[in-house]
């Protein structure tokens, strides 16, 4: 896995260095006793949310709350998904090492490093400006450096380097994007939440060029899935 290294002001816009402590490391291992509790059983999944500082990518405000299983804001209308709805979407793609994955909603980054620590080849596509510069320093300063971060509408996907092994959206679809499921290698599975105001997540697995199996799971809340781009200052 990627060394983890202290963010620099750069990246988090404070005046402080951030740092991994015996403390973080604390909180973290029991926010994954308490996925493990909740049912995520995947131990590859629960060892990289237990490796990952999830602090590093909050505002310093909410820096002594990072580890409780609740999204926060990192703005631009946006969230960080709690900690749950990351390691359920993780384990819904029995991720391996050297699998090509690709993120539709950088964010704040942090889906994108668990990814990158399950030795995923990670490309991931953010819509926002503002969150896409932020994420892609964070990203390089902690190590995450071979992640490859683009500012793109994520409803297109990123045809150019498909097919991918798995694709994972961070945010609630109207519809699932044929785009996606097009970039998807035979074998493949798209983990997507799908829905209006309450969002029903799909497993969606390649089974030949021109078939799909489709499986309809739980519920969650996401922000929607928007096309388009959102430039700085716009």
């Amino acid at each position: 896995m990627a060394s983890l290294l202290s963010v620099s002001s750069r990246s988090r816009q404070t005046q402080n260095i951030v740092t991994d402590t015996y403390r973080h490391k604390g909180l973290r291992k029991r926010l994954v006793d308490a996925l493990r509790h909740r049912g995520i059983e995947d131990e590859a999944v629960l060892a990289a949310i237990n490796a990952v500082p999830r602090h590093f990518f909050l505002d310093k405000a909410f820096e002594e709350h990072a580890y409780e299983d609740k999204p926060f804001p990192i703005g631009n209308e946006q969230t960080i998904s709690q900690p749950y709805t990351v390691a359920y979407m993780t384990a819904l793609l029995k991720v391996r090492r050297g699998d090509r994955v690709l993120e539709i909603g950088t964010g704040s980054g942090y889906q994108a490093a668990i990814l990158a620590a399950l030795g995923a080849r990670v490309f991931t596509v953010e819509r926002q400006e503002a969150l896409y510069e932020q994420a892609r320093a964070l990203l390089s300063d902690i190590g995450f450096s071979s992640v490859r971060c683009f500012f793109r509408d994520g409803t297109k996907g990123l045809p150019e380097y498909a097919p991918y092994d798995k694709i994972i959206v961070t945010a609630g679809a109207p519809v699932v994007p044929e785009d996606l499921k097009n970039q998807l290698a035979v074998g493949g599975i798209l983990a997507i939440p799908v829905g209006e105001e309450v969002q029903y997540m799909y497993r969606i697995v390649r089974t030949s060029a021109a078939t799909y199996q489709e499986e309809m799971l739980d519920a969650f809340r996401f922000v929607p899935f928007l096309g388009g781009l959102n430039k700085s200052g716009k």
